[in-house]
């Protein structure tokens, strides 16, 4: 239904004078009309023509008028046509109550003057339109809701554009297309249909600045396009609209890329829909900014990480090594996590901890464990000398917080191996009869502690398997039921450790926090 103006009126009465009668006041008033002569024939047209107002007589030869008007009024797809019943005989104040319970909107009883009876349609046309724009409206309005929640669930630019493009196009009922430049540098535009899945579509890389040379700018805010289709195609190259578009040019501060996001326009959008696409560029602008932000951050998060971890690994004759850092999936902040592998004479020492928390700060002082393990033993080997070095260095300059360090001097040549563990996971002993070896110590941070060193010798063919929690900790699994799926796991080792590694991770999956695992193993005899 138009929102004002001529209406298409359908007009109920077996009387052909009297359907004359009404059919000429509305044409009169400039309404369309079609006539039906009963009940049947009217629920009939309903179902072809689907008018914006019923005029029903109530003493119909087939089905009385409130019959019908009851069924228009059930039947979802009718519900919403306003119906006025009108009636020579039935004009008692029952009649009419009667007829209004039973679904009618107005209600005239005979004779009617003409004035009275374009009044009452127009009164009637002007609550309905009124009622269907709220109802519209509303179901706008909760889309766009679904919406925007859709837009913020997204973990990647992909899925986020398209999702706005798709939400767009279905909430205005119009072919939606939509420009945004993710982190990469690299501009997308995707295009979508109502009902239908968003699709990527080729864009010239220079789009989004000519269309902020026609507004916008480089000032922030959000404002409304108007382009004709052959300015669209020819902004194309080509590959335009067959319709005019209306778009909002959207960027939330000075500096930042802006998003554009737009409809074909064959008809021009109402205030209601402009607002609607304003908001919707809005929430995309925002979304696509911190997404942007969070990808920037995770990137610059993870160059710092890697910076902290050992650059190069010594190769040591009699040893293999496996290594692997992996950061958690969701997490911006640079994690505590770190490994160290160094030589000490004919010896290698090996060390994995874990700093609590995730943040810079447990970044630097994981950074500090490191350089201090190092310093410690630049003139000879002591674990638990080097334990209690580190457990001052966290008590003293950082107090509150704690780690878990596990430190290993291991001679390739004869297997011999010591240990020191504060707090951190056993090491696991891989391979059939796969074990870890004790719990240790303390964790580092809490208090005076006299670290113990086990001695132990790991066989030609050995491999000894370090990890942090990282690996296995998940808030719904008790770590006693990880910590056997591992050793489970461990209990085959590949002839190839890397094999063997990332096998390990992709046993436990995508994690929640970041993942540093080292295999050993000594090489079998001759």
């Amino acid at each position: 239904m138009p929102d004002s103006g001529p209406a298409n009126v359908l007009v109920v009465d077996d009387m052909p004078a009297k359907r004359y009668i009404l059919s000429s006041w509305l044409r009169r008033a400039g309404h369309h009309v079609v006539e039906a002569g009963g009940g049947e024939e009217a629920l009939a047209v309903l179902g072809a023509r689907h008018p914006d107002l019923v005029v029903l007589d109530v003493r119909l030869p087939d089905l009385d008028g409130f019959e019908v008007c009851e069924r228009i009024k059930a039947d979802p797809a009718t519900a919403s046509i306003p119906v006025i019943q009108v009636s020579g005989n039935a004009t008692t104040v029952r009649d009419r109550a009667e007829g209004l319970e039973r679904g009618a909107d107005a209600y005239l009883s005979e004779p009617i003057e003409p004035d009275e009876f374009t009044a009452t349609v127009e009164a009637t046309l002007r609550y309905s339109r009124a009622r269907r724009r709220a109802e519209v409206m509303a179901a706008r309005l909760a889309e766009l809701a679904e919406v925007t929640l859709q837009i913020n669930r997204c973990d990647s630019f992909e899925s986020l554009l398209a999702v706005a493009a798709a939400g767009t196009a279905s909430i205005l009922g119009r072919q939606a297309r939509m420009l945004a430049l993710p982190a990469d540098g690299r501009l997308r535009r995707y295009v979508a249909r109502p009902g239908e899945a968003a699709a990527a579509a080729h864009v010239p890389q220079n789009l989004l600045e000519r269309l902020c040379g026609l507004a916008l700018g480089e000032e922030p805010g959000a404002e409304v396009i108007h382009l004709a289709a052959t300015a669209w195609t020819e902004l194309l190259h080509g590959s335009g609209a067959e319709r005019p578009v209306t778009g909002v040019l959207c960027r939330t501060k000075t500096g930042r890329p802006p998003v554009f996001l737009g409809v074909e326009a064959g008809t021009a959008l109402d205030d209601d829909e402009l607002n609607l696409l304003r908001q919707l560029a809005q929430e995309l602008a925002l979304a696509v900014d911190a997404l942007r932000a969070y990808t920037e951050e995770h990137a610059t998060s993870l160059t710092l990480q890697r910076s902290l971890l050992p650059q190069r690994v010594p190769e040591v004759p009699g040893l293999t090594v496996g290594l692997r850092y992996r950061p958690a999936r969701d997490n911006v902040e640079v994690g505590g996590d770190f490994y160290e592998v160094l030589e000490a004479g004919d010896r290698v020492l090996v060390a994995i901890g874990d700093v609590m928390g995730h943040s810079l700060h447990a970044a630097t002082i994981m950074a500090e464990l490191r350089h201090a393990l190092r310093a410690s033993v630049m003139d000879r080997v002591d674990l638990a000398a080097s334990m209690d070095l580190l457990n001052k260095v966290l008590r003293r300059y950082h107090p509150g917080i704690t780690a878990t360090v596990c430190l290993l001097l291991l001679h390739p040549g004869t297997g011999e191996l010591q240990l020191a563990n504060a707090g951190h996971i056993p090491p696991l002993l891989a391979g059939p009869g796969a074990r870890y070896h004790g719990l240790g110590n303390l964790l580092l941070g809490v208090a005076e502690e006299d670290y113990k060193v086990d001695h132990l010798v790991l066989p030609p063919g050995g491999t000894l398997m370090l990890f942090t929690d990282g690996l296995l900790e998940d808030r719904d699994v008790l770590l006693d039921t990880s910590l056997e799926r591992a050793r489970e796991l461990a209990e085959t080792v590949e002839d190839d450790l890397e094999r063997f590694c990332d096998r390990m991770l992709a046993a436990f999956g995508s994690r929640e926090d970041d993942v540093a695992l080292v295999v050993l193993r000594r090489d079998p005899l001759g």
